[in-house]
């Protein structure tokens, strides 16, 4: 695995794109300073410039060379929670090309737990700009595999590291404003956040499109359309269906029409929840199934970021049906 992040470090250094492993998902990378390469990234995943990427760094020293300012709540989350699944936006320095942020005058920045990325950084001598290893608005990757079915053909190198640990991507906190802000739900619980600092603003929803990574109405999504239901009295009789549950569901409650159940935890654990959940969504797509139907996760601690994805993964779709 050395020789290979060595390999992949070159790449990087040569304006190349990399696909490697995280914690929480396959990031499609390029040298965080170099706007060229960075631009490649937008055009490979056919990601509208106006959504920003983040930073991954490898040393919390890379913070004085990219940020004008550390806010001290911002250190006491990185002293706690880094590496992690945890984003910090900062105020950035003139350094980071105005590409990576979408013309914003801050930058997000985390640090990864996971050893390869971590080497990836180290080797590459310069952060890496990296949004999730898929084509825009698609299901986010959390196996190598994955990121080959959609970009396999058009980057240099994808390092296999595995499945992702924690499955979802990161939590985005903003230390742009007076009091810290939520601008995305994540792999790290707003509770164990707001434990250290106190409490986080969590602002409108329509106001966080343009501020943080992963914020578009639409997003995650599968090809086969994805609906929420409360229950599985809402789904429909007519369609070849698949069903997305938390916890094992009644056989005697689901329709005959639905072909195949996911279960996100067999016993009701968020966590595993959160790491099973894109992979899921993938199964039940390669199906060739009519429709996808998602019911409710619990609201607390993890599940807070598992329905904020399900939520986008649906959006459009929902619009559609109460249109029609």
């Amino acid at each position: 695995m050395t020789d290979e992040i060595i390999r992949a470090a070159k790449i990087l250094k040569q304006g190349g794109l990399v696909a490697f492993p995280t914690e929480t998902v396959y990031g499609l990378g390029a040298c965080g300073f170099d706007k060229n390469a960075v631009a490649r990234i937008f055009e490979v995943k056919k990601r509208p410039h106006f959504d920003p990427l983040i930073l991954h760094i490898d040393d919390t020293k890379w913070l004085e060379k990219i940020a004008s300012h550390v806010p001290s709540k911002a250190r006491e989350l990185t002293e706690t929670f880094w590496p992690g699944p945890l984003t910090i936006v900062l105020p950035k320095l003139p350094v980071v090309p105005d590409i990576v942020t979408a013309g914003l005058p801050s930058t997000a920045v985390r640090m990864p737990a996971n050893d390869i990325a971590l080497g990836l950084i180290k080797k590459a001598c310069c952060p890496i700009a990296a949004p999730s290893a898929n084509t825009f608005g698609r299901i986010s990757p959390t196996r190598a595999v994955h990121v080959k079915e959609q970009l396999g053909k058009n980057i240099e190198t994808i390092i296999d590291g595995g499945p992702c640990s924690v499955g979802i991507e990161s939590t985005i906190v903003s230390f742009t404003t007076n009091t810290p802000m939520l601008l995305r739900p994540g792999g790290l619980e707003k509770e164990e956040i707001e434990k250290i600092i106190g409490p986080l603003i969590v602002p409108q929803k329509e106001k966080l499109s343009s501020l943080s990574p992963g914020r578009c109405e639409q997003h995650y999504s599968p090809v086969t359309p994805l609906l929420l239901c409360t229950s599985t009295e809402e789904i429909s009789k007519e369609q070849k269906s698949g069903l997305l549950s938390f916890t094992p569901i009644d056989r005697e409650k689901v329709p005959s029409n639905v072909v195949s159940t996911e279960i996100l935890s067999s016993k009701g654990d968020l966590r595993e929840a959160a790491c099973n959940l894109f992979a899921a969504m993938r199964r039940l797509d390669s199906l060739g199934l009519d429709i996808i139907y998602a019911l409710p996760i619990p609201s607390t601690g993890l599940g807070m970021a598992i329905n904020d994805r399900l939520s986008r993964a649906s959006a459009k779709r929902a619009a559609q049906k109460l249109n029609a």
